[in-house]
């Protein structure tokens, strides 16, 4: 519904902070990440946002990156993580540490997130792994450059930035933007969100 919201930072408290624009103030949850990082109160702020509905609440969460907002749909769509598990990920771990955590199979990783057991880490790998796999089957049938399939780094960091809901496409553009083959994957994520997310 909403995209994003602009406007004065007129609140900032523990896990929400308040917007006002056109005279309405919107109360948006956010991870303390994105909360420590989002600027003083009564500066002009632009926050990407989640509206999210369920039969006994309605809620605007908000992120300060699309990365963060794309990972936080991700986590939803796993089956037993709710929205409140989701924004406690993201004020423990960035969008590509998320990434690499789940192309490597890093449970140990997920687990030291408070409120992800064993259980859950297993689910979140085996169900973004599986649409990777058909995000990967799409890609087939697409033109892929044969350029990144023989560097092992490159290749690893296009499966990443694939779970966060990029297309293989726009991604190998984006590699070609810089010195990719210099660098080790974390970095190739991290550069690539860089300029995915603008």
């Amino acid at each position: 519904m909403f995209a994003y919201i602009k406007g004065n930072l007129v609140e900032k408290l523990n896990n929400y902070v308040v917007v006002e624009t056109m005279g309405i103030g919107y109360k948006i949850f956010m991870s303390e990440t994105a909360i420590a990082g989002i600027g003083e109160v009564g500066d002009n702020v632009k926050v990407h946002t989640h509206y999210h509905v369920r039969e006994d609440d309605i809620s605007l969460y908000g992120f300060l990156s699309n990365d963060e907002l794309k990972m936080f749909e991700l986590l939803l769509s796993v089956s037993g993580i709710g929205a409140k598990s989701a924004i406690t990920m993201l004020s423990h771990m960035s969008p590509s540490e998320f990434a690499m955590s789940i192309i490597t199979n890093n449970l140990s990783k997920l687990t030291k997130i408070p409120g992800i057991g064993p259980k859950s880490a297993q689910r979140i790998v085996l169900e973004l792994k599986d649409k990777l796999k058909t995000e990967q089957a799409i890609s087939k049938t697409e033109e892929v450059s044969e350029v990144f399939r023989t560097n092992e780094n490159a290749e690893e960091a296009i499966s990443a930035l694939q779970i966060l809901g990029y297309h293989r496409k726009e991604i190998e553009k984006v590699l070609e933007k810089f010195d990719y083959q210099a660098i080790g994957v974390e970095d190739i994520i991290r550069n690539g969100l860089k300029y995915l997310g603008k």
